[in-house]
């Protein structure tokens, strides 16, 4: 309750009831799981372990090694015991001998850098998230395995959490002067880069939620982040790969060692790829596979994946993994043997392919995405699986995301083609329950009786209908911290508490900064921008507009012709169009400023890496009917 203390509301009630009893089948399924050797394989070749805290230039505390040192023994009764059960398995972050020649640093980010041992140096595989945190790792391995450079680089995958710490790895200059491979699928910069452009606001303000930024971390909070602790703050970079590897299979010497490189591109992430190391009898999965069920949609919001080029995946990885004896993950723990990397493997293929093909068949039934999440459960054999429970994904979360992969948004009732707007619906539902007061009072009693997600659908309208109405945004805290308190998987916790603080709280201040990102942003092409800024215009502001701007980059050489009009703006890179009201002439790095928010208005008139050319007032209204989002809109009390 120090959220409600903080806002003059009452603390937070205990544990209800009906938590405590789903707690008792959770622990009821752990006990019946099957063989579990999680625990002896996530402490396997520990070496050393961490302590304190990671800082970046600023001072600021970019990751805290000890801010979740609370995670032992037994659950406390507001986390759910398996999801407790990977907090502590995730919480064991350090330096880990994993194989003859390869080893790996977890828990300095969401994700691990593996370091595999070549003829002069270490071939580094994955980077985290941030500079600072990739650094620290590096100089951790040093400390304890002796100074050796990075020989070559591999990006698995195009998600920041695997090579937006590429600059702490290796500087930019260092890699180039020395002619460092730096390998990737075919398509990694482009994805890479664009999933941080044209959402970037709105998926930083739902992952925030989903990681948990801004709840406190103790056992009311965040306890975990499901594939690892949390994702580190700082700043993001990238390296442009020199080694790309396109569909199939590709071999490739690295630092004396041979790698076998297969394409899993559009499966886990739209760039990807996992590999083999022969000579080591090592096979590293990437995020194919990992001791927790994964996400077929995030909740973060991204393009949804494709079930079946995932399971597709897994399954050739069953041949591809074969004569391995270490199955590396980039996130979590490897699994040893070749026996159980075959189980662990096809069990994985399974579970996605038996998601998809049940929500399949009941989606020809006639059943929606509601219905077929609340039904669906993976068979016993697999339930037992401990590497298969929801403490990331879930069952029902991919169920949903299988049935809009292939019929989208509408459920075919016709009553939900035009529905009404949420604030609009919410004020009439209030208004039939007899008042908000009435409303409240049935939120009430579905509260006490321990049906939660009923009281949550009805404080839903009674807070849209009315955000100002304090004790239904409070009920509605009370609510989402109980469903928080019984969910398994982390991502569920995370953004039930968080609209238990904004229901309490209102909106943050301040959004997700993009500066973190500009090292990312310098790499990503002008068109990626400029498509961004044309989804940015606000069509009823500009649809009298029609102006015709010439952008032109001094140090690139190139221009770019912006035609505004109807509210819609078109570009496309051309020579300067004679009739344009006019030009703006600026440099790649000026105009990233101003794309962050660095630089403003002013900064436009007095740099001296601008020049204005015609019509200054043509270029005013140009910029004045861009939105430029903050990242601060609100979602429990919009």
């Amino acid at each position: 309750g120090e959220a409600a203390a903080a806002a003059g509301g009452p603390a937070a009630p205990g544990v209800a009831p009906a938590v405590a009893q789903a707690h008792a089948a959770v622990r009821e399924r752990l006990r019946s799981a099957a063989d579990d050797t999680a625990t002896e394989d996530a402490k396997r070749g520990f070496i050393a372990a961490p302590a304190g805290q990671v800082r970046g230039e600023d001072g600021e505390v970019v990751w805290d090694f000890d801010t979740f040192g609370f995670v032992q023994g037994e659950a406390p009764p507001t986390v759910s015991p398996g999801l407790w059960r990977m907090a502590r398995l995730n919480g064991q972050a350090g330096l880990y001998r994993v194989a003859e020649g390869i080893w790996q640093l977890r828990g300095f980010d969401l994700a691990n850098i593996t370091l595999i041992q070549g003829r002069s140096g270490w071939i580094v595989v994955d980077a985290l998230t941030s500079r600072e945190t990739a650094r620290a790792a590096m100089d951790f391995a040093r400390r304890h395995l002796g100074d050796q450079p990075v020989s070559a680089l591999v990006f698995t995958h195009s998600h920041i959490d695997h090579f937006g710490g590429a600059l702490g790895v290796i500087d930019a200059a260092e890699a180039r002067r020395r002619r460092i491979p730096v390998v990737a699928p075919a398509g990694f910069v482009e994805e890479a880069t664009s999933e941080n452009v044209m959402l970037g606001v709105a998926m930083g303000r739902r992952a925030a939620w989903m990681y948990g930024r801004p709840l406190p971390r103790d056992a009311t909070g965040a306890v975990d982040a499901g594939l690892g602790r949390a994702v580190a703050l700082g700043r993001s970079g990238i390296l442009p790969p020199t080694v790309l590897i396109g569909p199939g299979t590709q071999d490739v010497e690295l630092d004396g060692l041979r790698f076998v490189f297969h394409d899993a591109s559009g499966s886990e992430a739209p760039a990807g790829l996992v590999f083999a190391v022969p000579q080591l009898e090592a096979f590293c999965a990437a995020d194919l596979s990992a001791h927790t069920l994964h996400n077929l949609y995030t909740l973060r919001g991204a393009q949804v994946r494709d079930a079946l080029k995932w399971v597709g995946q897994l399954d050739a990885m069953l041949e591809q993994a074969e004569g391995a004896e270490v199955l590396l993950h980039q996130h979590q723990w490897p699994v040893w043997g070749a026996a159980r990397i075959r189980d662990f493997i096809a069990a994985q293929r399974d579970a996605y392919r038996y998601i998809h093909d049940q929500t399949v068949r009941m989606m020809n039934a006639g059943l929606n995405a509601d219905e077929i999440a609340a039904t669906l459960r993976l068979p016993q054999a697999l339930q037992r699986q401990l590497a298969l429970g929801g403490h990331y994904g879930t069952v029902s979360q991919n169920a949903r995301a299988v049935y809009q992969h292939y019929l989208g948004w509408f459920d075919g009732h016709p009553s939900r083609l035009d529905p009404l707007p949420p604030v609009e619906a919410a004020q009439r539902y209030a208004a039939l329950a007899g008042g908000p007061a009435r409303l409240r009072e049935a939120a009430r009693q579905a509260h006490d009786a321990g049906d939660f997600r009923w009281a949550a659908e009805l404080l839903r309208h009674a807070v849209l209908a009315d955000p100002k109405d304090r004790e239904a945004r409070e009920l509605l805290a009370r609510s989402f911290e109980q469903m928080a308190w019984q969910a398994e998987s982390a991502p569920w916790r995370n953004v039930y508490l968080a609209g238990a603080r904004e229901a309490r709280l209102g909106p943050p201040d301040r959004g997700i900064p993009r500066e973190t990102v500009l090292d990312v942003l310098q790499h990503t092409p002008i068109e990626r921008f400029l498509e961004a800024m044309a989804a940015s215009v606000d069509g009823p502001a500009a649809e009298d507009l029609d102006l015709t701007l010439n952008l032109t980059f001094s140090d690139l050489g190139t221009n770019h012709v912006l035609r505004l009009r109807h509210g819609v703006l078109h570009t496309r890179r051309a020579p300067p169009a004679p009739d344009a009201q006019a030009t703006l002439t600026l440099t790649r790095p000026f105009f990233l400023k101003m794309l962050v928010g660095q630089a403003g208005a002013l900064e436009l008139l007095v740099s001296d890496q601008t020049r204005i050319q015609g019509s200054t007032i043509a270029l005013a209204r140009f910029f004045a009917v861009l939105d430029k989002p903050a990242g601060t809109f609100p979602i429990v009390t919009r």
